[in-house]
């Protein structure tokens, strides 16, 4: 699933993806204006108006899985002589590598490209012009600070999760853990679309990119193994 064919196609899909929503906007402001009450100016979640929503889908997911990832990280450097942390070694690395690139990569790039969220729209109530990833700020629009929305990045999270995909055998499994993971994830991408956090392009190229870097660690870590078995 990992192969060199699957990373390519899968880069493929992801620099297409960019371009198509970079080059196009009005996919993404179809979907948002679904969420937006032009008349209140409000978007469909409201932070902090119903605090178990937030609770659940942002600081409940998040401490959720990051619990998940650290107590897999502490298994791997504290028990590493058990038997069975040695027999499941391979599947714990690509889920920790996981846990811990897809954000960090999605955050990084969140700085770099300076990209306006939705609410930040003028047309959503903002003071930030119609920006996409792939377009120039107008030359005279002051911007004091830079903007950190694209790609999404607490999805980014939850995408992560697909990584478990590799922890079974069976095709069954497989798809049940993809689907979870995905279950997860689009629930926490929804949830900052319904704020006006984020565009839709944000979390499916969220989704594209965090699938390419779990096939390249996946990749790695078997070239490695086989490499160390060889010697």
């Amino acid at each position: 699933m990992a192969s060199t064919k699957n990373i390519i196609i899968t880069a493929i899909l992801l620099i297409v993806s960019i371009v198509f929503f970079g080059w196009s906007t009005a996919p993404d402001v179809w979907v948002q204006n679904h969420f937006y009450n032009i008349q209140t100016r409000e978007w469909l979640i409201v932070q902090g108006r119903y605090p178990w929503i937030d609770f659940i889908l942002y600081d409940g997911i998040k401490k959720l899985i990051i619990i998940f990832f650290s107590a897999l990280l502490l298994t791997l450097l504290f028990g590493n002589k058990h038997q069975w942390v040695q027999r499941h070694r391979r599947v714990m690395v690509i889920l920790v590598l996981s846990g811990i690139l897809v954000p960090s990569i999605t955050v990084a790039l969140k700085t770099a490209t300076n990209v306006p969220c939705p609410r930040d729209w003028q047309m959503y109530g903002g003071e930030y012009p119609h920006v996409g990833v792939l377009d120039p700020y107008p030359k005279d629009f002051c911007q004091e600070n830079r903007i950190r929305c694209w790609p999404a990045g607490h999805a980014s999270l939850g995408f992560s999760l697909l990584a478990l995909v590799f922890a079974f055998k069976r095709k069954k499994v497989k798809v049940i853990a993809l689907g979870a993971a995905l279950a997860v994830a689009w629930s926490m991408g929804l949830y900052k679309i319904f704020k006006g956090d984020h565009f839709l392009s944000h979390t499916i190229i969220a989704m594209v990119m965090a699938w390419l870097i779990i096939l390249i660690i996946v990749r790695l870590v078997d070239v490695l193994q086989s490499r160390k078995s060889v010697q």
